[in-house]
């Protein structure tokens, strides 16, 4: 009892056991070094399982980060036990590093001994180690270079010519849609579509319950709005997609004077209305043509006097023509599809006879209007006046915005 040491620890402090047990315990957790372990497996003739795997590393010819980190997967791997003898074998080869628990052993062989008698063939560079083990820092992947495509010639130009065709899809369809009344008004033909007959002679009309305007040269018989009582443009508008209106300050078919009518030469085929084409063709009348006016059980004939075209505000149109007793006058904006001017037709009274007609009755005064009627506003000012086409072209704007700006600060950082 009297060889005892004096210094030994009192084991009945449970704080310091479990302090030391906390201390060996973190050791062996940890893995002994690679390098040493290869200098190990180097000197030792018959090598244990541990050392086998090592050489077997070493030997592939890859480098030390490699081998470390096989090395720290395969120690992972190993139970409790099988750890304990890889660090056995390892403090046994390397008396300069110290048991856990152990401080009476001398070092008799140092690092730098034991890297130096590795072969020179191992490709890696021997580190320093402190005494105490520490932990392996984590393998970092190794990034992957970034493929850089280059196109070709040809690939640029499939890419342009496809931007291209998109956009001019999306830019006709655009125009399509909002200003198809100016685009489609060279193709219509209402004669190739039209079952109504070429007329000859009065005999072939009879005046039905709805009046109507017939003009055999381009097969159009289209109902006439007799009852607009207004000059407003909008109300006209409104009334035009009904057929022809009468307009309320001329007179009326069979009274001295000159009776005006109004229809649409071209307009937008999503607005409604069924007579968008009434007078698309009216510019192919000439000098000698007839047309037909069928009103309160009566066939009506005008001969083709005169064709031009006049300003909107040239209403003076709408008056008496000079040296006629009796005339009618058909109006359409032209070009078709625009109300840029007025085509006006003028039509001599030829049946009945001019001495049958009477006088205007003066009783009603409705204001002479400041402008000729045109074809009304396209799609395009419709929906730029609504709520809904408001918003969606602020919308429009605003990404437009974004987009330019986002490019221009591209070109300024670049």
């Amino acid at each position: 009892m009297a060889n005892e040491p004096q210094n030994k620890p009192d084991l009945s402090n449970t704080d310091a056991v479990d302090f030391i047990r906390s201390k060996v315990g973190d050791i062996y957790n940890e893995m002994p070094d690679a390098v040493i372990e290869a200098a190990e497996a180097e000197n030792t003739k018959s090598p244990s399982k541990h050392q086998k795997y090592m050489l077997r590393l070493m030997d592939s010819g890859r480098d030390i980060a490699w081998a470390q980190t096989e090395w720290h997967k395969y120690y992972q791997s190993l139970n409790e036990q099988e750890k304990l003898e890889a660090w056995e074998e390892f403090y046994k080869s390397n008396k300069n590093i110290t048991k856990p628990g152990d401080t009476t052993s001398a070092p008799t062989k140092s690092m730098s001994e034991v890297r130096n008698q590795l072969p020179a063939s191992r490709h890696y560079q021997p580190r320093k180690r402190s005494l105490k083990p520490k932990p392996l820092r984590p393998v970092k992947a190794v990034e992957q270079p970034k493929v850089q495509i280059h196109l070709k010639t040809k690939h640029h130009l499939q890419s342009i010519l496809f931007g291209l065709g998109i956009g001019s899809l999306a830019i006709i369809i655009f125009l399509f849609g909002f200003f198809n009344e100016v685009i489609i008004a060279p193709f219509i033909q209402p004669a190739r579509n039209s079952s109504v007959p070429v007329i000859i002679g009065t005999g072939a009309i009879s005046p039905t319950s709805t009046p109507e305007v017939i003009v055999p040269k381009i097969n159009v018989e289209i109902p006439v709005a007799y009852n607009v009582g207004t000059t407003n443009e909008n109300v006209i508008e409104n009334d035009l997609e009904g057929g022809v209106i009468h307009f309320p300050t001329t007179v009326l078919p069979g009274q001295i004077g000159n009776a005006a009518f109004f229809g649409h030469s071209s307009n937008n085929i999503f607005n409604p209305g069924k007579y968008k084409f009434a007078f698309v063709l009216l510019h192919t009348l000439v000098d000698g043509d007839t047309f037909y006016l069928t009103y309160n059980h009566t066939v009506y004939v005008y001969k083709v006097i005169n064709h031009f075209i006049v300003s909107p505000s040239d209403v003076a149109v709408l008056g008496p023509v000079s040296g006629q007793t009796a005339t009618a006058t058909l109006i359409t904006c032209d070009p078709p599809g625009t109300s840029i001017n007025r085509l006006i037709v003028i039509g001599q009274q030829i049946s009945p006879t001019v001495g049958s007609d009477t006088q205007a009755p003066t009783t009603t005064v409705i204001t002479t209007p400041k402008s000729l009627p045109g074809n009304g506003p396209t799609l395009w000012s419709r929906f730029i006046s609504s709520d809904e086409g408001k918003v969606i072209v602020v919308m429009v704007a605003l990404v437009a915005v974004i987009i330019i700006f986002r490019r221009t600060s591209k070109k300024e950082i670049y």
